[in-house]
């Protein structure tokens, strides 16, 4: 039996990458009672090929477009982070904002990018994996690290598991079949990101993925993580 977790915090880098990753697994954790908090490290304010924009505003752009894909996969709340597009690094800030983060909304199941991909996989992705797996051991545990969160109200917390989308070695596999239409929508509300065939450009940059990693499972539809159990 899968075991939905009740609370579940999503970290990653850009506007667009929690879609690709993990939307389906959220939508149907959501529609089996889950409760679900994003958190986006940056702004995604260099996302573009547009001459006309400028950074300022394609991360108001991106922000908006995020806000309605987590209207769509009926996210509790989205924390925005606000670190630059491409320049998202392994710092004291970003590890305490994420600690922060998993001691408010305490998640049974964090899910993040992998820092672990072999090949050309963004920086940025690679660092909020990495910070985040961080955050969730020993950091966010161990309540005399950020002592002011305590004077905050906010307790340390013991994330059970993590599940990294992106692994070169997954192991495991959530059917999405139910639920891809709703990752489908998700996609689709990040209108700067899609370009102009957007249906065409997610039947076959996603749905062939989901379809391979279906055979894994055996179901039509699935997205597939390196899971990895946080010693207690």
């Amino acid at each position: 039996m899968e075991q939905v977790p009740a609370r579940v915090l999503v970290v990653f880098a850009h506007p667009d990458d929690a879609e690709f990753g993990c939307a389906g697994t959220v939508a149907r954790w959501v529609a089996q009672g889950a409760e679900a908090f994003y958190v986006m490290c940056t702004n995604g304010d260099k996302g573009s090929e547009d001459p006309a924009l400028t950074s300022p505003e394609l991360a108001r752009i991106r922000e908006t477009e995020q806000r309605e894909a987590c209207r769509i996969l009926g996210a509790k709340e989205l924390v925005c982070l606000g670190f630059p597009d491409g320049g998202l690094e392994d710092t004291h800030d970003l590890r305490r904002e994420l600690v922060r983060c998993i001691r408010q909304f305490q998640p049974e199941t964090l899910i993040t990018s992998s820092p672990y991909r072999d090949g050309i996989w963004h920086r940025d992705h690679r660092t909020a994996g990495r910070v985040a797996l961080d955050a969730v051991y020993p950091y966010a545990r161990d309540r005399l690290i950020y002592p002011e969160h305590e004077r905050q109200g906010l307790k340390p917390w013991k994330v059970g598991e993590v599940l990294l989308w992106g692994s070169d070695e997954p192991d495991h596999f959530v059917d999405v079949t139910e639920t891809y239409s709703t990752k489908v929508q998700a996609l689709l509300a990040h209108k700067s990101q899609m370009g102009e065939r957007p249906e065409e450009n997610v039947a076959k940059w996603v749905r062939q993925r989901c379809e391979e990693n279906g055979k894994r499972l055996r179901v039509p539809l699935a997205e597939a993580f390196k899971r990895l159990e946080v010693r207690r």
